[in-house]
């Protein structure tokens, strides 16, 4: 059976969407085209590329996700003062090492460019913040002058996976000195299930499965959250701008096609997970997606 799929954004926590796809290969599912914000983004990319389950396991086993993270030289003895750098570069890493491991792990599997994959099999969503919109790559590159075809699939990750002021933002220019700046997909829509799938939409060419790192519509509005300062104020907002856009597309009708993982207590920069979180999170997507297939129709 072919479906098409949609993974949610969700940072280190999206190492459930191993055990998930580990589950979709042992019921003979295989996926047509993928898609997927920030870290979903990475994993739409990988099944793409021909990872399976168990090769993505490996890729993340032994791995100290901290490598990943690369920080900027501050002439600032201070943490405090530090930040200093980070309010210049709006990002407290760089995003470079992200992206060159993005780069050898897809070269593996022959894949560089969008060219390397099949035409309109992956597609991920970033930010523009400097226009204000959404980006689908590679779809939108030519509104910067880029061919979709030659530019890189690990150049489009980190696009997607920016998460602000974390990793820097990705400039992407237009031919002009002014540059656009690109951030986490997940700032305006954190689960594009829209991509493949339109409200309303009766025929679809396959089914189309979300999977998404979260508990189910009924939880999620069970649990409003709790503002008593400046900084939950400022928390609830920024959350707000990432789910009301999902939250009001994703009706009670899709929410029939969606794996809600109900990953808890893991937060998504949360790159020093142990061992044992990493194996919890792993098979809680695989449990998840098991109990959703038992049930589930299209």
């Amino acid at each position: 059976m072919k479906i098409d799929g949609v993974f949610a954004g969700g940072g280190v926590r999206a190492l459930a969407f191993v055990g998930a796809l580990n589950a979709i290969e042992k019921k003979g599912i295989e996926f047509e085209r993928v898609a997927g914000t920030s870290a979903g983004a990475i994993t739409a990319a990988f099944i793409k590329a021909g990872f399976t389950s168990g090769e993505i396991f490996d890729l993340f086993e032994e791995m100290d996700l901290r490598q990943l993270l690369d920080p900027r030289r501050s002439m600032f003895p201070f943490p405090f003062l530090r930040w200093l750098t980070m309010y210049k570069k709006i990002g407290l890493y760089k995003g470079n090492e992200f992206e060159k491991w993005m780069v050898e792990t897809l070269k593996s599997k022959g894949v560089s460019t969008f060219e390397d994959l099949p035409a309109g099999s992956l597609r991920m969503v970033a930010s523009d913040i400097t226009n204000g919109r959404f980006v689908v790559l590679p779809d939108d590159l030519p509104l910067y002058g880029r061919i979709p075809e030659k530019f890189s699939v690990a150049r489009a990750i980190r696009m997607s996976c920016s998460i602000p002021f974390f990793f820097e933002p990705v400039k992407i220019y237009d031919g002009t000195a002014k540059p656009s700046y690109v951030v986490d997909g997940g700032v305006l829509s954190n689960f594009p299930m829209w991509v493949f799938k339109k409200r309303n939409q009766k025929r679809l060419t396959r089914p189309v499965l979300g999977f998404r790192l979260s508990p189910t519509l009924e939880e999620e509005s069970e649990n409003p959250r709790k503002i008593k300062n400046a900084m939950q104020f400022t928390y609830a907002m920024v959350e707000t701008m990432r789910t009301a856009h999902d939250q009001r597309y994703i009706s009670r009708d899709l929410a029939k096609d969606i794996v809600f993982i109900p990953v808890k207590d893991v937060k998504t920069t949360d790159f020093a997970l142990t061992d044992e979180q990493k194996q919890s999170l792993i098979q809680l997507g695989e449990t998840s997606t098991f109990d959703f297939l038992k049930r589930w129709s299209n």
